[in-house]
């Protein structure tokens, strides 16, 4: 039930959960049939799962840069990567972030140019609207890539306590992502090979006969997880009207505020759902380090977050790639704050959170 109406809140024509957001990214990759000494290009101004799921399957990772002010992988750094990478690659992960997309149509376009697959991470834009050449559609649709990735994590705009599915048009995909979060374990008659014990006198099933044709993961998501999942999905339109109505409040009232601090830019080419709210402030300029106003502002009740510490920075992947200069990740970064933002929040919540902001900057 829980599938099925995330099919319908995507409008894929295909949707397996699974156990978290970070299990939909490895399933992906094994879908996709990516290993060992594969390329697979990642933004660094993401997540660590988004890279990680690669290095699970024994893929190496290349870094693209992203736009400084949105956050987003562009054609361009996406393009600079391919140059970069020391072999052609076989993908590339799309990663939707705080709610906006990458421009699909413009990356789809260069995945298939260069002959590799496309996968989104859409962890944080579900219920966000693309507007494609071809017309509108759900993020999570994939008719621009191969497999969509969501999570559930408490703090998405669905919430199932923890929780994760991959979209896709392809029922091969979706075949080897159902095969891949059990075990690898079949029940299909036509795959079976161990005819002496797969079958009765008959030559009829037997029900209880299972085969397993190449090693899965216990990845599936439990029942009670997909009750409450189904109750959050009936509620998403709400959410998601929530999320925009204090997005826009929070607009309106920093915009006397620029440019010490300003909203990230938005794209032309999405409708987001907004799953954080970002901005980006000039520290430097305030004269003041990010630290201390993240410490002001926790003493006035008033919790922020950073949104991401670029991956190819992380010990692990720094002793393994030399991913050279990312000046958009960089920057972004230096001035990225995620303020408070979730359903329950009130209007006067988020006038006390800009109200605070401002005394602590001196602005």
């Amino acid at each position: 039930e829980f599938e099925s109406a995330l099919r319908a809140a995507t409008g894929a024509g295909h949707a397996l959960a699974c156990a978290n957001g970070t299990a939909a990214l490895h399933l992906a990759m094994l879908a996709l049939g990516i290993g060992k000494d594969d390329i697979v290009i990642v933004p660094s101004l993401t997540f660590l799962a988004t890279a990680n799921a690669a290095r699970f399957v024994g893929a190496d990772v290349v870094f693209a840069d992203v736009d400084p002010d949105s956050g987003l992988m562009t054609p361009q750094t996406l393009f600079a990567a391919i140059q970069r990478s020391p072999r052609p690659p076989r993908a590339a992960v799309a990663v939707h972030l705080n709610g906006q997309t990458v421009d699909l149509d413009r990356i789809s376009d260069i995945a298939t140019q260069n002959g590799f697959d496309l996968v989104e991470d859409a962890c944080h834009a579900l219920a966000t609207r693309h507007h494609y050449r071809d017309g509108e559609a759900w993020v999570g649709d994939a008719r621009r890539s191969r497999a969509a990735c969501f999570s559930f994590h408490p703090v998405k705009t669905i919430a199932v306590g923890e929780g994760g599915a991959v979209t896709t048009t392809d029922p091969e995909i979706a075949e080897r992502v159902g095969l891949y979060r059990n075990h690898g374990m079949t029940r299909r008659q036509q795959d079976f090979e161990l005819n002496d014990i797969a079958f009765d006198d008959s030559r009829q099933p037997n029900p209880w006969h299972y085969e397993m044709h190449d090693v899965g993961f216990n990845y599936r998501l439990s029942d009670i997880h997909c009750a409450l999942g189904v109750s959050q999905l009936a509620k998403l339109e709400r959410f998601a009207a929530r999320r925009r109505e204090l997005a826009a409040l929070y607009d309106e009232l920093l915009l006397p505020l620029a440019p010490a601090i300003r909203p990230i830019s938005r794209v032309g080419w999405a409708t987001p759902t907004w799953h954080l709210y970002s901005v980006l402030i000039d520290f430097i300029g305030c004269g003041i380090s990010r630290a201390v106003v993240m410490g002001k502002l926790r003493a006035s009740g008033i919790g922020t977050q950073v949104h991401y510490i670029p991956v190819h920075r992380q010990p692990y992947y720094a002793r393994r790639i030399h991913s050279g200069d990312l000046p958009g990740t960089e920057s972004y970064f230096g001035r990225q704050l995620s303020l408070p933002f979730y359903y329950g929040m009130s209007d006067e919540d988020v006038r006390y959170v800009v109200r605070s902001l401002t005394e602590v900057l001196g602005i």
